[in-house]
C-alpha cells in the first residue's frame, strides 16, 4: 500500500481540530471495558417503561415494511402533530431525534467562528454540534442549579451571538422555569440571535412550564422528542417547531431518509395514545419520590425534578461523586453525573422500573461508604 497521503481524502482543518470522541460514553462501551454487565440501566434518561402496548403492536405489524425508505416528509406524523400542537404542519420538521435536529440547525446557522451562548454544564451534545459546525461557545454559570435566562440573554447581547441555548426543563439538573420566565426570555432575544429552546422533557413537566407556541416569531426554534415520555429513544424520532422560513430551510441539507419507516409509524401511534403517557407520568412521579427517599435514607438531598431523572446531591464535590459513580458501575448500576462544578456534586439517576430503582437502593449506600474510604 502506498504511503502517499495525497491518495487519500484529507480532513478539513475544522475536523482536524476536533477530538475523535462523542459527548457520552455509552453504557454498552462501559460494559465492554469493565466486563461487568449492568443490572440497572439508570443513566441515559430512557424510559424503561417503554412505549405503549399499542405502539409495540404497530412496530410488530410494521416489520414487513422495513424494506421501505421512510417518507421523507413524515407527512402522516406531521399531520398528527399538527392536531396535537395546534400549529400548521408547515411549521414542524421531523428529524433523527433532537440531537440530529441540533446538528442540522448548527450547519444551517453557523459560519466558522460564530458565537453561541449556553450554560456551563448544560447538554453537551449541543456543544458538540456547535463545535462540529465551527461555532465558538460562550458560557454563563448556573444560578443555584437553574439555568440563568437573564445571564444568557446578556451574554448574547455582549457577543452578538448567533444562537442561544436553554433547556426547559433542564438536563442535567432537572429544574425548570415557568412559562412566564421563558416567555420573558423569548421576548428579550436580540434580533440577530436565534433561541434554541430544548423541550425534550416538556411532557413530564408540570402544567404551566411551556409558553404558548408562536410560529410567527423568527427568533426561536423549539425542539421536542419521542425519546422520553413516549419511550422511543431507540427509534430516533424528534421534531422542531418554528417559523415556516426556518423550518423549510432544513430541506436544504437534512438527511431526507433519516427517519425510518418503523420509527415514523411508532411515533404516530405513540402520539395518539396520550392515556398511556399520562400513566407513565404517574409512574415517573412515583419513581422520583422513591429516589428522593433513597437519598434521604443515606443522609443526602435531591434537586426537585420535572423530568424522568433525579439529581442526587452527594454533598461534597465532583471528585467524590466520580468515586461514588465508579463504585456503582462496579456493582452493575449505570448512572451518570452532572458535568461541571458545582453541579458535578450530583449524581443523575434516571427513573427506571421499580426493580431497577431497588437495585440502586441496595448498591448506593455501599458505593457511598467505599467512596468515603478511598
Amino acid at each position: 500500500m502506498s504511503n502517499d497521503k495525497n491518495l487519500f481524502p484529507r480532513l478539513t482543518s475544522l475536523a482536524n481540530s476536533l477530538p475523535s470522541s462523542v459527548p457520552f460514553v455509552a453504557p454498552e462501551m462501559t460494559e465492554r471495558i469493565s466486563g461487568i454487565p449492568f443490572i440497572a440501566r439508570l443513566g441515559a434518561n430512557e424510559s424503561s417503561f417503554g412505549p405503549s402496548p399499542k405502539v409495540k403492536q404497530v412496530i410488530a405489524d410494521s416489520t414487513a415494511d422495513v424494506f421501505k425508505y421512510g417518507d421523507p416528509d413524515a407527512f402522516d406524523l406531521k399531520k398528527e402533530l399538527e392536531k396535537h400542537l395546534k400549529v400548521p404542519s408547515e411549521n414542524i420538521i421531523v428529524g433523527e431525534g433532537i440531537d440530529g435536529l441540533m446538528g442540522i440547525l448548527c450547519r444551517l446557522m453557523l459560519e466558522q467562528g460564530d458565537i453561541v451562548v449556553t450554560s456551563n454544564g448544560a447538554y453537551p451534545t449541543f456543544n458538540y454540534q456547535v463545535k462540529g459546525a465551527g461555532g465558538r461557545l460562550e458560557t454563563v454559570p448556573y444560578l443555584a442549579d437553574y439555568e440563568d435566562p437573564d445571564a444568557l440573554i446578556e451574554k448574547a447581547r455582549q457577543h452578538k451571538a448567533k444562537m442561544i441555548y436553554i433547556a426547559n426543563p433542564d438536563n442535567p439538573m432537572g429544574t425548570h422555569h415557568s412559562a412566564e420566565t421563558i416567555q420573558r426570555m423569548i421576548d428579550s432575544v436580540p434580533k440577530e440571535s436565534l433561541l434554541v429552546l430544548d423541550e425534550a422533557y416538556i411532557e413530564l413537566a408540570p402544567d404551566g412550564v411551556a409558553p404558548k407556541l408562536d410560529i410567527s416569531n423568527k427568533n426561536i426554534i423549539r425542539l421536542r422528542t419521542f425519546s422520553k415520555a413516549y419511550g422511543l429513544a431507540g427509534a430516533r424520532v424528534g421534531y422542531a417547531i418554528g417559523h415556516t422560513d426556518l423550518v423549510k430551510s432544513f430541506d436544504k441539507i437534512r438527511n431526507h431518509f433519516g427517519v425510518n419507516t418503523i420509527g415514523q409509524k411508532a411515533a404516530l401511534a405513540a402520539l395518539k395514545d396520550q392515556d398511556y403517557v399520562s400513566k407513565v407520568k404517574v409512574s415517573i412521579e412515583q419513581g422520583r419520590e422513591r429516589i428522593n427517599q433513597i437519598a434521604i435514607e443515606n443522609g443526602l438531598n435531591t434537586i426537585s425534578s420535572s423530568t424522568n431523572f433525579v439529581a442526587v446531591d452527594c454533598g461534597v464535590d465532583g471528585d467524590f461523586t466520580r468515586k461514588v459513580l465508579s463504585e456503582l458501575v462496579r456493582m452493575g448500576i449505570f448512572v451518570r453525573m452532572a458535568f461541571v462544578p458545582p453541579q458535578d456534586r450530583c449524581l443523575r439517576v434516571s427513573v427506571g422500573i421499580p426493580e431497577d430503582i431497588e437495585h440502586f437502593a441496595k448498591a448506593f449506600p455501599i458505593a457511598l461508604e467505599k467512596a468515603r474510604n478511598l
